[in-house]
């Protein structure tokens, strides 16, 4: 009697429907799709990425006589280096910006 009854409760255990239910991921918020440390030129390459630079900084970016110098680096890599031109305030703005893109 004993054994049956462990077996039984063995069973229901290790039954598909218990062992998912104890292994289901959790469900997370998606990633946004980019943020401070996405390379610049991937930005760029993108329409709505794009327009987020150019409305943050007053003009287009790729304009910049540096740019190929600063393209490949993304805007975190490049703010120690330009601590006037991208202050925290702006880059938050930017940040918040490049995650409302969907």
């Amino acid at each position: 009697m004993k054994i049956a009854l462990f077996a039984a409760a063995a069973f229901v255990c290790l039954s598909p429907a218990a062992a998912s239910a104890q292994t289901a991921p959790a469900q997370t918020a998606p990633a946004a799709k980019f943020n401070l440390d996405t390379p610049i030129e991937m930005l760029v390459a993108d329409e709505k990425a794009h327009a987020v630079l150019t409305a943050n900084f007053g003009g287009d970016i790729v304009e910049n006589p540096a740019y190929e110098t600063f393209k490949a680096m993304s805007l975190n890599a490049v703010a120690p280096y330009a601590a006037d031109k991208l202050p925290a305030e702006l880059l938050k703005k930017i940040e918040t910006d490049l995650a409302a893109i969907k």
